[in-house]
């Protein structure tokens, strides 16, 4: 029996390294299941897109597809944009399952990637005393999205005995700049910022150039091809899986 394909859903960007390093992200999970058909598909921007992907898998003979979002934050793209996605090309396909997991969402393990991210922009800028740190994401006008970057933002600085602030790239405040700005108020002098983001972008180019503007001592490059990741995504991957499966 023929596992479900997984297809790894991305919200796009019209930035090419975004789609770039996905496709190197999915490249990864491929390297650690090499027997299953796992493919990269994007919402929109980028290519290729989710109906392309599902239409080629349905052509090569797969009835049974399992979807994982690439999505940090339970928002807009994963409440409505995800679900309308799946649900179009379910009455596209009416024989094939097509079952969404959970998103990829703020995993405890991915402070491990940002602590690399970070120690690679330290590096980089010769930086390496620290007083302060912010966490920069995307942003939402979601408050719960909004709240779990907070609580992610605490449990990394819990883990470096360091304040740490979240800071935003849309919709919700504090920006980037404004939250280096307040740790300088208070007298810190050496604050860096680690890019809560799947891949470059739009986004996390603002957030950098407010954060260094601000004084920021070193801005890290988002999360990237990560094992970690790809370890997540196929964990996911194996819930959907097992749903499928007739009871």
């Amino acid at each position: 029996m023929t596992a479900p394909a997984l297809v790894a859903l991305a919200h796009g960007s019209r930035d090419p390294r975004s789609a770039a390093t996905i496709k190197a992200l999915v490249a990864e999970v491929r390297t650690m299941r090499p027997d299953l058909r796992v493919e990269a598909a994007f919402l929109e921007l980028s290519k290729p897109s989710f109906e392309t992907v599902v239409d080629r898998l349905v052509k090569k003979g797969h009835d049974e597809i399992v979807v994982v979002p690439l999505l940090l934050t339970e928002a807009y793209h994963a409440t409505v944009d995800v679900p309308s996605a799946i649900a179009e090309m379910t009455a596209k396909h009416p024989g094939v399952q097509i079952r969404a997991t959970a998103i990829l969402g703020l995993e405890p393990c991915f402070l491990e990637v940002l602590d690399i991210r970070m120690r690679e922009a330290l590096s980089e800028a010769r930086a390496r005393e620290l007083d302060a740190l912010v966490l920069a994401a995307a942003g939402s006008s979601d408050p719960l999205a909004n709240q779990a970057v907070a609580r992610l933002a605490r449990l990394w600085g819990s883990h470096h005995k360091l304040p740490v602030t979240a800071a935003f790239a849309s919709s919700s405040p504090p920006a980037t700049g404004e939250a280096v700005r307040a740790f300088r108020a208070e007298g810190r002098r050496h604050i860096a910022v680690a890019s809560l983001f799947l891949a470059p972008g739009f986004l996390p180019d603002r957030a950098k150039e407010l954060a260094l503007e601000a004084g920021a001592v070193a801005v890290s490059e988002p999360l990237g091809a990560h094992p970690e990741l790809a370890r997540t995504i196929l964990a996911r991957y194996a819930v959907g899986a097992v749903e499928l499966v007739p009871v």
